[in-house]
């Protein structure tokens, strides 16, 4: 088993933090501050999966 040394570990911690803080300023901007309310992250107008349901049935008559 390798150890791992801890200043290592940090320091890859804080690098992989500021790709986070970077990556979540940068899809704040793209969005423009349009956030989503709660609930409404899905949209309801899509048509339903033909083939989908189709096969639903197809799978019923077996």
């Amino acid at each position: 088993m390798t150890t791992q040394d801890p200043q290592e570990l940090l320091k890859l911690k804080h690098e992989m933090d500021e790709q986070k803080r970077q990556f979540t300023n940068f899809a704040r901007s793209v969005s423009a501050g349009g956030e989503v309310e709660a609930g409404q992250e899905f949209s309801n107008d899509r048509l339903p999966d033909d083939q989908n349901r189709m096969k639903s049935v197809e799978n019923k008559r077996d």
